[in-house]
């Protein structure tokens, strides 16, 4: 069983996956950020380096899934090659951050690596506003996301709920980060678990 979290920058994607690891006894997989060569620069000029670093997040999460596809053991992944292409690299076309070139280049690559793939059983969103995005974004106080703009991460979330509501490839659950503390509460957590069971009984 391959489980995917996905969301925006401050979502909680990580504590999910941490959480549900451990009370479902699945491994955990996460994105690849402390090493990231290119994150910092990025945030100081997006111009110039948002094709280096969506080419480096493409590599790295297509590994990282043909990894879990030869693994065969039961997976909780913190964040998907999916978003990659249809939320951050669109958005910085179409913000003007990437160019036409660089933008079709890099789908074209994306189209090639997903053809090789399969999608996870359960892809869970976390759906969050800015202010709940913002308020986790400074309690983790990564200096290089100190200076992210609320416009950007507006966009972002509009191309997640995008690409969310035209998700065809496998089961789907939304939860509402809003509304769950799943950090902090396990009631909120129960819930979440309860959830999950219910969508993966319904695959077989």
């Amino acid at each position: 069983m391959h489980i995917a979290i996905v969301g925006n920058i401050g979502a909680g994607k990580t504590t999910l996956t941490e959480l549900l690891a451990k009370h479902l006894g699945y491994e955990p997989q996460f994105e690849a950020v402390d090493n990231n060569p290119y994150l910092e620069d990025f945030y100081n000029d997006m111009k110039r380096w948002s094709f280096n670093l969506q080419i480096y997040f493409l590599n790295s999460r297509f590994n990282q899934i043909t990894e879990i596809n030869k693994l065969n053991k039961n997976i909780v992944q913190d964040r998907t090659i999916y978003e990659d292409a249809y939320i951050f690299a669109e958005n910085l076309h179409d913000m003007g951050l990437m160019t036409t070139r660089d933008y079709e280049n890099y789908r074209a690559i994306f189209e090639n690596m997903t053809s090789f793939i399969k999608a996870p059983d359960l892809l869970i969103y976390l759906k969050a506003s800015v202010p709940t995005l913002v308020n986790n974004i400074q309690r983790r106080g990564r200096e290089y996301e100190a200076g992210i703009r609320l416009d950007y991460l507006s966009k972002l979330n509009d191309k997640y709920t995008k690409w969310i509501g035209n998700y065809k490839n496998g089961k789907l659950l939304v939860l509402d980060k809003d509304k769950l503390d799943f950090a902090n509460n396990p009631e909120d957590l129960g819930y979440i678990i309860q959830s999950i069971e219910r969508e993966m009984h319904g695959l077989f």
